[in-house]
């Protein structure tokens, strides 16, 4: 099967676990939802390891953590990081919305839900698209590191330090950067 019989054949499947991950409230300038948070990075590991990623874990960063996994089997070629964010915005003003924030709703084609195009949609895409090659092909024509965060909407306030600490690990060639591109 080819990679792109592999997204059709599970489109349905891979638009129900977008509605999951939206259905978590992981707004992070509220400490009421710091479990909403982790919770969502949770989710975040096991669609990358389902995916076929490596060596998945979550970081502490001393604010809200970080997912990270890699996939490091193509000598020669570059190292590319995916960045994004599985944190929202707080949902103020309530009124504002046809529909209560975290409950997904499809209409004409499109997700409305808090966080469905800043960030988690864009970046559950490249997940997809690398579980659809690995699944397919068992390889990628790269080195894949992803590196996302939990923090991003509160300005990623330990990030700077975190990475400072952990150079190694996150030394890439290129960086994708997943939060982009809404509409």
């Amino acid at each position: 099967m080819q990679w792109q019989e592999y997204l059709t054949q599970h489109e349905a499947d891979f638009e129900a676990r977008l509605l999951d991950f939206l259905r978590i409230p992981s707004i992070s300038s509220l400490p009421e939802h710091a479990a909403d948070v982790r919770k969502a990075g949770e989710w975040v590991m096991t669609q990358v390891r389902a995916a076929g990623m490596e060596h998945v874990e979550m970081m502490e960063t001393g604010g809200h953590p970080v997912v990270y996994a890699d996939w490091l089997h193509a000598p020669g070629k570059p190292t590319v990081m995916i960045y994004g964010h599985f944190d929202t915005q707080p949902v103020d003003p309530l009124e504002l919305w046809d529909s209560p924030p975290f409950e997904p709703v499809v209409k004409d084609g499109r997700v409305y839900a808090r966080g469905a195009s800043d960030d988690k949609g864009n970046m559950l895409a490249p997940v997809i698209a690398l579980e659809a090659l690995l699944k397919t092909t068992g390889a990628l024509p790269v080195n894949v590191k992803c590196f996302f965060e939990g923090q991003e909407e509160i300005g990623s306030p330990t990030l700077p330090d975190f990475i400072a600490a952990n150079k190694e690990k996150f030394a890439c060639d290129f960086v994708i950067s997943a939060d982009g591109g809404q509409w």
